[in-house]
């Protein structure tokens, strides 16, 4: 499959008790989206808390990813932030051997204007020796990139190939999907609706669940790719439940509790983020139980 097409993960970073690198999980979480369909790796994100990581902690997770995966998938890295000079000296000065494009945000809490989400991605995009795929997340960010500026983005700025859209506006997802060339990869950052931007021309992922259910729903994206509408919306809605529960008390405390009952981390996050709640690890243990 072309790459960043179908299902990529963006993974945990798993700790133990002491809040160090849990290495050994690492290498489990990995192998198990490997044995299960999924077509690409996301390290670094959001959903690995990469804002509380020390710079040395992210290496070792970079190091340990590429270990565990051995070349098999292809790998994105999560670079961003809200200083352009910064990310644009991390790109030119960073090791960004092993990984085959990288997953920026839009900068969040200064709140730019279009044309300063223009020309901030523009700058990284140029200094950036891998191509960029853009991520528009308002609900973190506080601002949203419209589906305007991504067009003008991926008409202009031949380095930047996609966008992880996850406003959770089907409808301005489709107008995205409609404007941009034919080859930019809109892809899905909102799990719940994933497989109705991928039935509307969408070209997949970049999921939470995903790694918690990888076979059933890396398979459930392949059918919305190919068309199948009611075989994958059976699986959509088999699903769609967890997906309620891993995000009830936000992102990554819903999908770690639910790894933990699948017996892949151990459920330590760093602070300011805390564990699930008694009630909703009950919860989810049941969903996993009875899937």
């Amino acid at each position: 499959m072309e790459a960043f097409v179908g299902t990529g993960v963006a993974l945990v970073t798993p700790f133990k008790s002491d809040l160090s690198i849990d290495v050994d999980a690492l290498h489990k979480l990995v192998q198990s989206q490997i044995d299960n369909g999924i077509e690409y790796l996301v390290v670094l994100g959001t959903t690995a808390e990469s804002a509380t990581l020390s710079r040395e902690e992210k290496e070792l997770v970079k190091a340990e990813v590429k270990k565990a995966n051995n070349g098999r998938l292809p790998l994105v890295l999560g670079v961003g932030g809200n200083n352009t000079a910064s990310l644009v000296n991390e790109l030119q000065t960073g090791n960004l051997e092993g990984f085959e494009a990288i997953l920026s945000v839009s900068p969040y809490y200064n709140k730019p204007t279009q044309e300063g989400i223009f020309r901030h991605f523009k700058a990284i995009a140029e200094a950036s020796p891998l191509p960029i795929i853009l991520y528009n997340v308002p609900g973190r960010t506080a601002s949203n990139v419209l589906p305007e500026t991504v067009n003008r983005l991926a008409r202009e700025v031949p380095n930047i190939i996609g966008v992880k859209e996850a406003a959770g506006d089907i409808v301005q997802a489709m107008r995205l999907i409609n404007m941009v060339p034919e080859d930019f990869k809109v892809i899905s950052g909102d799990d719940m609706v994933a497989l109705p931007m991928t039935l509307a021309g969408g070209k997949g992922v970049i999921s939470v669940i995903g790694q918690g259910f990888p076979k059933e729903f890396s398979e459930m994206i392949r059918l919305g790719l190919k068309g199948d509408a009611k075989e994958a919306y059976k699986m959509h809605y088999k699903i769609a439940p967890s997906i309620d529960l891993i995000f009830a008390e936000g992102n990554p405390a819903g999908i770690k509790a639910l790894l933990t009952k699948k017996g892949i981390i151990e459920n330590y996050l760093k602070l300011p983020l805390v564990e699930a709640s008694e009630n909703l690890q009950k919860r989810i243990d049941h969903f996993v139980d009875n899937f």
